[in-house]
């Protein structure tokens, strides 16, 4: 069985800082690229960071400089470090395992809420 677990979520002011992490379990980790998504209230669910299983990453514009997604492959865990956090980021946050070979693999957790206010 499957399961992404996040946690490290919270609330926190504009400008402080959180740790997201994702524990992986039932899935060859070292295989997948693993992503950071997040769905604010009223908005499509969007890409905020991805890692390859060659630690290749990617962000979304809107994070570029202030969060960082590395992976543990020992620990088959996958981490977001937030800083400088702002309104905008306020969403419910999820983490994603992806693999593509001849069939497509893909699980979610089931998400952290993140909420930034003063």
């Amino acid at each position: 069985q499957v399961q992404l677990v996040e946690s490290g979520g919270g609330s926190v002011q504009p400008g402080g800082s959180l740790r997201l992490s994702c524990a992986a379990s039932g899935i060859i980790f070292r295989l997948y690229t693993l992503g950071w998504y997040r769905q604010a209230p009223g908005k499509q669910r969007e890409s905020v960071a991805v890692i390859t299983n060659h630690g290749r990453t990617n962000y979304a514009d809107s994070v570029k400089g202030r969060f960082t997604i590395t992976r543990d492959n020992d620990e088959n865990t996958v981490y977001l470090q937030m800083n400088s956090l702002q309104f905008e980021d306020t969403a419910v946050y999820y983490c994603n395992a992806e693999l593509v070979l001849s069939n497509r693999y893909e699980f979610w957790g089931q998400g952290t809420q993140v909420t930034v206010s003063s």
